[in-house]
């Protein structure tokens, strides 16, 4: 049963994952010749992918929130499952493409943070079904809607193209910059 406190974050809840369900068929129009070209990059399909089972799942969480009478734990079950099967799905995928795109498993690390979300969302969903009065577990699935939104807007940037701005890449490139000057050794100003 939802908790009475949580219907407002759920009816926006709901309304933010149909939104950013639309801006992602926008933006994956956008990126068709990209995500369909024979050479494509299997990595960007399952982003792409795994942006639409990140909002997916926050949506149909936050419907069935709403239903009087309450169906939140068999539904985070329901959801929670269906996205490990995707994740499974996408692995296979990229190990299926290894050979002639090496680097695709290796960029597909992010489906980590994925495998922990729909963990999480599978043992609390469970917690609910147990116990379905406790408000804990509710609200540790409204957090994990919250945390798929997020996971679904970084994939989303990531299909577009947007810059990668971090502390890692930057790190590394001075680095890069560092090593190679040093390579190139003293230049002579005479």
């Amino acid at each position: 049963m939802t908790p009475a406190n949580l219907h407002s974050f759920f009816a926006a809840s709901a309304g933010v994952a149909g939104a950013l369900i639309g801006l992602l068929f926008v933006a994956i129009s956008v990126a068709h010749d990209r995500l369909s070209a024979q050479d494509s990059a299997q990595a960007h399909r399952v982003r792409a992918s795994a942006a639409l089972t990140a909002f997916v799942n926050a949506l149909t969480v936050s419907l069935f929130a709403l239903v009087p009478g309450g169906t939140i734990g068999w539904t985070a079950l329901v959801v929670a499952l269906l996205g490990l099967v995707f994740i499974a799905a996408s692995l296979i995928s990229l190990v299926r493409v290894r050979r002639s795109q090496p680097g695709e498993l290796r960029d597909a690390l992010f489906l980590v943070v994925l495998v922990v979300t729909f963990g999480l969302e599978l043992l609390f969903a469970l917690a609910v079904i147990r116990h379905p009065h406790h408000a804990g577990s509710v609200d540790s699935i409204a957090v994990l809607v919250v945390v798929c939104f997020l996971i679904g807007i970084a994939r989303s940037w990531e299909l577009i193209g947007g810059p990668s701005i971090g502390l890692r890449t930057e790190l590394t490139a001075i680095i890069r910059a560092r090593a190679q000057a040093a390579d190139d050794g003293p230049t002579d100003a005479s």
